[in-house]
C-alpha cells in the first residue's frame, strides 16, 4: 500500500537547500536534527572541503562520529594521529577524541557526517580545541556541528 508519509514517519531534505556553515573551516550542511527531523537518535551534516581547507580540532564528549567519505579524500587526525580516508571508506571516531579534518589534495572531498547519541543540551555537544578561522560566522542550529 503507497499511503501517503506524515512528518513524523519520513522527513526528507536536500543539500542544496541547506545553507552551508562555514565557521570552522569548510562548508558544512546540517542535513538531519533534531528541531528540523524531530529525532533524538543522531545529527547528519553533509562537509564539503576544498583543496588545502580543513575543519578545526574539537571534540564531542557525547557523541561519536561516524565518517563516510563520498568523495576526493580527507586526512583526519583523530589524537594526534592521521588516518587517510579516501572514497567508499568510512571511520568511527568515538566521544572524547580529539579530531580535525583536513583536505590534502588537489579536488574537493566530500563527506557524510553522523554524530550519535545526542548530547544533553545542544551547547554541551561540541567543544573546540583549536581557533576557528571564521569565529564570527554563525552557528549552526544544533550546538553538535562537525
Amino acid at each position: 500500500m503507497n499511503r501517503p508519509r506524515t512528518p513524523l514517519e519520513l522527513f526528507k531534505v536536500a543539500a542544496s537547500d541547506v545553507p552551508a556553515y562555514h565557521r570552522l573551516g569548510g562548508a558544512t550542511r546540517v542535513l538531519l536534527e533534531q528541531s528540523s527531523a524531530l529525532t533524538s537518535a543522531g545529527f547528519m551534516a553533509l562537509l564539503d572541503l576544498e583543496p588545502g581547507e580543513c575543519v578545526t580540532e574539537h571534540y564531542h564528549p557525547y557523541s561519536d562520529e561516524h565518517v563516510y567519505i563520498a568523495n576526493g579524500e580527507i586526512v583526519a587526525l583523530v589524537n594526534d594521529d592521521e588516518v587517510v580516508l579516501n572514497a567508499r571508506e568510512a571511520v568511527l571516531i568515538r566521544r572524547g577524541s580529539r579530531h580535525r579534518y583536513e583536505n590534502r589534495g588537489d579536488r574537493p572531498a566530500t563527506a557524510v557526517l553522523f554524530l550519535g547519541p545526542l548530547a544533553p543540551r545542544a551547547d554541551l555537544g561540541h567543544v573546540e580545541t583549536e581557533r576557528a578561522p571564521r569565529p564570527q560566522a554563525a552557528p549552526p542550529r544544533v550546538g553538535d556541528a562537525p
